[in-house]
């Protein structure tokens, strides 16, 4: 219960590594606002997971590229749990479709733009002013942001870059309020972005490939978030933290 009595809002816990993220830190005690999209199904499942942890959380539903939103689940967070958050979580993110570079066009890169880099850039402003002394953000950057990604995936790989250098900057910014900043830069996690977007084939080779020859998991990605969103990480900011199985390194 390292996180008992700490306010944590998630972008994107509907599923997978979200879901994962809201019900670990609930766990731990805990009180989260976990942020939807796409499917309410997934979000009354992420609170069935969440209640099975005898967690508390309240469940919102928001598109983060879009200001107005935003600012619904800064109301909500603070009308359910009061005027501070300790631990913002910003895993809202996607691929949508591995496109080459004739295929590119202005939608597609302003859609994953968007959804990866402005939606963090934007909710963390959002949040910034429930934030003190003590309060921990953790970015979603990626593997892809490092290596630049599979065929297709350009867009995706250059947002996730760009995460990571506002984390950097950022760390630099409010360091000196007491707040830090990290992101993570998972690689092949089994989720259904992989299901949706990489081979089969693919999928085997680069778990062959990975010193621990196989994928990872939500929960393992779960596990290092409410780690650096912890006391315990208290002199860790501005990084970008792999986990992948040991195949890249920073």
């Amino acid at each position: 219960m390292r996180l008992k009595g700490k306010v944590a809002v998630v972008t994107g816990g509907g599923r997978d590594i979200g879901r994962a993220v809201c019900v670990k830190l609930a766990k731990e005690g805990a009180k989260v606002v976990a942020n939807y999209f796409e499917s309410e199904t997934d979000s009354i499942e992420t609170m069935a997971a969440i209640e099975a942890v005898n967690g508390e959380a309240i469940s919102v539903y928001a598109d983060v590229t879009k200001k107005g939103d935003i600012d619904n689940i800064v109301a909500k967070t603070k009308e359910a749990f009061g005027g501070k958050v300790d631990i913002l979580i910003n895993v809202a993110g996607g691929l949508f479709a591995r496109k080459t570079v004739e295929e590119l066009d202005e939608q597609f890169y302003d859609l994953v733009m968007d959804v990866n880099f402005k939606s963090t850039v934007f909710v963390t402003q959002a949040f910034k002013p429930l934030m003190g002394k003590g309060a921990s953000i953790v970015n979603f950057a990626s593997q892809a942001g490092r290596d630049g990604g599979g065929p297709g995936s350009a867009i995706y790989a250059s947002s996730k870059g760009a995460v990571m250098a506002l984390t950097r900057n950022w760390a630099k910014e409010l360091g000196p309020q007491g707040i830090r900043i990290n992101a993570v830069c998972p690689g092949m996690i089994a989720t259904k972005f992989h299901d949706d977007f990489t081979k089969d084939d693919v999928r085997v080779k680069v778990a062959e490939s990975t010193p621990l020859r196989r994928e990872g998991n939500a929960s393992e990605v779960a596990d290092l978030v409410a780690y650096l969103a912890s006391d315990e990480a208290s002199f860790i900011t501005g990084n970008n933290i792999d986990i992948n199985g040991g195949l890249a390194f920073s």
